[in-house]
């Protein structure tokens, strides 16, 4: 059985629907109307110890359902979810003490204490040992780089600042699973990289299972080795970016930079776009060859510099949601 298994699993939510305007209201408190919202549709997967998974989805897809189902907070109507041995919503009070939660846009840090007394209030309530405390707190301040501002109020911290020290609250249990919910969202450049460096670095050291939900598509290029892709409560894609790419990032590039002025004849099936004179980019799709590409350009001309392009992950990802593709 894989670390975590997930099996048929759906969930479905009661809407309350009234008219519009005041006699909608009062007409609802008599007589309630409610309709079926099927949030997620008999999905199923599996998740490797050690793995770190993205999932991503447009808003209302069924992802945050998911991860919720998955961290205990909400039970499914049907199917079964097992993570590590343990059903999340039915051994809750265990299971909460081996996950760890980040939300970008909610602290568990207290705002008014030092980041120091906030670790050692949250030490207590996991109750963690001493030696697995002193371990994690000295190796996320250095690798975090919190020494500056351990000691500071929660509140006097920058948003990139509290970000790392909430990362390494919800980590100082060594927890077996940790959700990620956009744990980068509004940090800057800088900011961003340290934190990916970090949970990278982690996910390697402690074989810890990550998952993660953003809407920023980097986060999940940067740290994941595997993504899912929910759309209207269902999965519509599970693999590697590498095969996210292959199946639906339909064109490549090519920019050249040639050794002078160069006029380019053109390529069966290729689109040759001019910068300038002396640099040009050639579009094309999966069926043609890079390499034959590339062997005709460099047969013919000569060649400065040349640099191949993916299509980019955000585009990708656009692309499906528009539903100009499915799994």
């Amino acid at each position: 059985m894989s670390f975590i298994e997930v099996k048929n699993v759906r969930k479905t939510y009661r809407v309350s629907k009234r008219g519009s305007g005041i006699p909608g209201m009062i007409a609802n408190l008599f007589v309630p109307r409610y309709e079926k919202k099927e949030a997620v549709k008999d999905i199923s997967f599996s998740i490797e110890k050690g793995e770190m998974v993205g999932f991503i989805g447009p808003n209302g897809a069924g992802k945050s359902t998911t991860i919720k189902m998955l961290s205990g907070i909400l039970y499914p109507d049907s199917g079964e979810i097992i993570c590590s041995g343990t059903v999340p919503y039915r051994q809750r009070k265990s299971y909460v003490g081996r996950i760890g939660v980040v939300f970008g846009q909610k602290s568990q840090l207290q705002w008014d204490l030092p980041v120091k007394d906030s670790f050692e209030l949250l030490k207590a309530i996991y109750s963690v040992p001493d030696s697995v405390y002193k371990r994690n707190y000295d190796r996320f301040i250095e690798m975090l780089d919190m020494a500056g501002f351990i000691e500071q109020p929660v509140r006097q911290l920058s948003l990139g600042q509290r970000m790392r020290a909430d990362i390494a609250a919800a980590l100082l249990h060594s927890p077996e699973i940790v959700f990620f919910d956009e744990p980068t969202i509004g940090v800057d450049v800088m900011g961003k990289e340290a934190i990916r460096s970090f949970i990278r670095e982690l996910n390697k050291e402690d074989d810890v299972t990550m998952i993660f939900t953003t809407h920023d598509m980097q986060d999940i290029e940067k740290t994941c080795d595997r993504v899912m892709i929910i759309d209207d409560g269902s999965k519509v894609f599970d693999g590697t970016l590498t095969a996210l790419r292959d199946r639906y990032g339909a064109e490549r590039k090519l920019d050249v930079e040639f050794m002078c002025d160069t006029v380019t004849e053109p390529i069966s099936g290729v689109e040759t776009v001019d910068t300038d004179s002396r640099h040009k980019s050639f579009i094309f799709g999966r069926e043609i060859h890079i390499n034959d590409v590339m062997a005709e350009l460099m047969q013919k001309y000569s060649i400065r510099d040349i640099n191949i392009s993916e299509a980019d992950i955000e585009s990708v990802i656009r692309k499906i949601y528009s539903g100009e593709g499915t799994a």
